[in-house]
Formats: structure tokens, C-alpha cells, sequence
């Protein structure tokens, strides 16, 4: 896993016409995202808060009228052309799964979605734990819904990318990601009901408090449809009927300890860290909004812990990456992302950026990790048509 060249939406397009011989009617571009608190909580309908990346996946898209949905990429000369009426989950294994999935999902809402020819580039990481899956998704899916006129709302958008990945895929994830990838804004972060689907945008412009957010890629390539995600997701929904409630975002943490009481043994770790992890997030919007960074680091500290002891998602790399950046001066790091790898992301003083960086990569050295890859990012906007 290596970290992409920057790219641009004239890049994609030029290779659009190279490899199909004439241009794109267009190419849109949507970001990926980390994810500040909230973490696997979306599939309980509880409560998140991603921002977007500057980084971008891009769609370059024309319409085609035979039935076939031809499929390329930047980082590979194959093509796979497939027809659209034969779509269905488990027809397509390799990462041409994820256009047909959109294009299944489409098709299978009954919108009148025919072939295509769509080149997919960009600049976020693969496999990093980034959302480089929902990036691609909704950036298909904004080009499918202006080249047909579909008008569907961002929120909809995201629930077919979404359905295109669990049904299509196999991929049993919430709906965080395609959201954050459509609905964020420049600046802010985006506090979402995975439930109602209702989000609120919560101010986060770090330059402003001379901090920065600092995302460290392990390098640790996470596979999330293997059985550990789908063994969490399944934990806490057996936790959820054994209380009687439609899913523990339900449960207060108030209500916590006699809920661990009820629960089986083996079930009560799980549970413990999806109440906390939903209060975090109220709580830490409202320390967000009043600027208080410092308490805002250590609810993210305090989720890595939980994520790492009760949820057991965390692995060598991400921890060493939180407990050195904290050592180095951070007020705050976390995995983020599904974890099994991916990355972590450390919430900085800027004049402490350098030395956090310095600091984390000598302890992967040391303890004969590869080289982590470390970056500075800001909250960014959400997906659009960029050409």
C-alpha cells in the first residue's frame, strides 16, 4: 500500500479519453473520510462525526446505450465490461464489484439506469481504512443521477452506495461513510443520526486554534468483509435482543450496568463500548463547540482504549501510532476506521506536527513496522461534479 500522487480531475479525464478514445461527458469527484468519534456505531443507528479528506476519487463517466457497463481504473490496464441486466450480487469479485454494485442498486430502485463507461482515479489511499469504497460509490452514483436526471437527495444517494456495498459487495457496513462522502462541507464536521439520518454540521476549522489533524497510515491493509467486521456487527445485534431494544444506540449509559447484567459474558465488552462511543460523540460536539480541543483529545484517547480493550479492533501498529503521538504531545489520537489496520489520526498543536511525525515513525523502527506514512489534513467538502 502506497500512498497516491496527487490527482486531478483533468488526469482522470485525459485518461478517460485515452482509454476509451473519446472524452467523458463528465467527471465528479467525492472524498474520503476519517472519522473523528462515533466508530461502529453507524450499523446500530447511533451517532458519528467524519469529516472529509481533500483526498478524492473521481469519476470519469459516458453514457453508453448497448447494456454494458465497462469498468477501468488508473491503477490497472484492465477493463471489465459487463452487462447491467445481469447484474447480481456475487457476479462480480474483483473491484469491478463496487460501479455494478451502483449500478445494481440503481437498477434495483427501478431507476431507469442503462450502461456506462466510467473510469475510476484519485488520490485516496487503498485500503487505509480511509472509505476509498464509499469515495468511488457516491462518486458514481452523483454521475449516474445528473446523467439521468434522477434528482435524488444526497441522503437517499447514500443509502443505494450504501445498499450497492452490503447487498452487492458483501460488505456489511453503516451508512457513515457514503454520508460523510456526500453531505460534509469544508471546514466542518459532519454530527449524523445513522438512524434518522438527520446531520448537523459542527464547526472544525483547526487552522483557526493552531492545531492540526494528523492521519497515520499503518500501512496495515485492513479486509473488512473477512468475518471479524461481520463478527462485531453480529455481537451487538444478539446484545440488542437479549435487552429487548431495536439496537443498543437505544441504551443510555445510564442504563449500562444493568444492561452488562442481562447480557452474556462474552457479549459484554461489545456492548459497553457502543453505549460509550455514542456518548462520546454527543459529548464531544459540544466541547467542539465551545473550542475546547484539549477535552476533545482525550475523548478521542479514550475511545482508542475502548475500541482497542472491548471491541478488540485495534492491532500492534494503531496502538503504537496512538501511544506515541500522545508521548510526542498530541491532546489526542485514535484508530479510525473499521480497524485491523488502516490508520490512526492524532489531533496536534501545529508547532508539535513535526516532532509527532518524527516521533511515531522512529517508534515503527524500532519495532520493525514498515515506514507509516503520516499526513496533514482538513475538514473538506463533500462530493460534486469537478469537470
Amino acid at each position: 500500500m502506497t500512498l497516491p500522487e496527487k490527482t486531478s480531475a483533468g488526469d482522470v479525464a485525459a485518461a478517460f479519453e485515452e482509454r476509451f478514445g473519446f472524452p467523458p461527458a463528465g467527471v465528479w469527484a467525492a472524498p474520503g473520510r476519517v472519522n473523528l468519534l462515533g466508530e461502529h456505531t453507524d450499523y446500530v443507528g447511533g451517532f458519528v462525526l467524519p469529516v472529509a479528506l481533500p483526498q478524492q476519487t473521481y469519476a470519469a463517466v459516458g453514457l453508453r446505450y448497448d447494456g454494458i457497463l465497462s469498468c477501468a481504473s488508473t491503477l490497472t490496464d484492465e477493463r471489465v465490461e459487463l452487462p447491467v441486466s445481469e447484474l447480481a450480487p456475487g457476479s462480480v469479485r474483483n473491484w469491478a464489484a463496487y460501479p455494478a454494485g451502483v449500478v445494481w442498486a440503481l437498477r434495483s430502485a427501478r431507476h431507469d439506469v442503462g450502461g456506462a463507461d466510467v473510469l475510476i482515479g484519485g488520490d485516496v489511499p487503498l485500503g487505509a481504512g480511509l472509505s476509498s469504497s464509499a469515495a468511488l460509490e457516491c462518486a458514481l452514483g452523483l454521475a449516474l443521477d445528473e446523467l439521468h436526471g434522477l434528482h435524488l437527495g444526497r441522503a437517499e444517494l447514500a443509502l443505494m452506495c450504501q445498499h450497492a456495498e452490503n447487498a452487492f459487495v458483501g460488505m456489511p457496513s453503516g451508512v457513515m461513510d457514503q454520508m460523510a462522502s456526500l453531505c460534509c462541507q469544508e471546514n466542518y464536521a459532519l454530527y449524523l443520526d445513522c438512524r434518522s439520518l438527520k446531520g448537523e454540521l459542527i464547526p472544525f476549522a483547526l487552522a483557526e486554534h493552531d492545531l492540526e489533524l494528523l492521519v497515520i497510515d499503518t500501512r496495515v491493509a485492513h479486509k473488512l468483509v473477512s468475518g471479524a467486521y461481520a463478527d462485531r456487527r453480529m455481537s451487538v445485534e444478539e446484545a440488542a435482543m437479549a435487552l429487548g431494544v431495536r439496537s443498543l444506540r437505544d441504551v443510555t449509559t445510564g442504563e449500562l450496568g444493568s444492561a452488562l447484567d442481562k447480557v452474556d459474558e462474552r457479549l459484554r465488552p461489545r456492548t459497553r463500548h457502543v453505549v460509550t462511543e455514542n456518548a462520546r460523540v454527543g459529548i464531544a460536539v459540544d466541547l467542539m463547540r465551545g473550542g475546547y480541543y484539549a477535552a476533545l483529545g482525550q475523548l478521542m484517547t479514550m475511545s482508542h482504549a475502548s475500541l482497542r480493550d472491548d471491541y478488540e479492533v485495534s492491532c500492534p501498529e494503531l496502538d503504537t501510532a496512538v501511544d506515541t503521538a500522545m508521548q510526542a504531545g498530541a491532546l489526542g489520537a485514535r484508530m479510525t476506521g473499521g480497524g485491523f489496520g488502516g490508520c490512526a489520526i492524532a489531533l496536534v498543536p501545529s508547532a508539535q506536527r513535526t516532532s509527532v511525525e518524527q516521533a511515531v515513525t522512529a517508534a515503527f523502527a524500532e519495532q520493525g513496522f514498515r515506514a507509516p506514512h503520516v499526513f496533514s489534513v482538513t475538514a473538506s467538502a463533500g462530493a460534486q461534479r469537478a469537470q
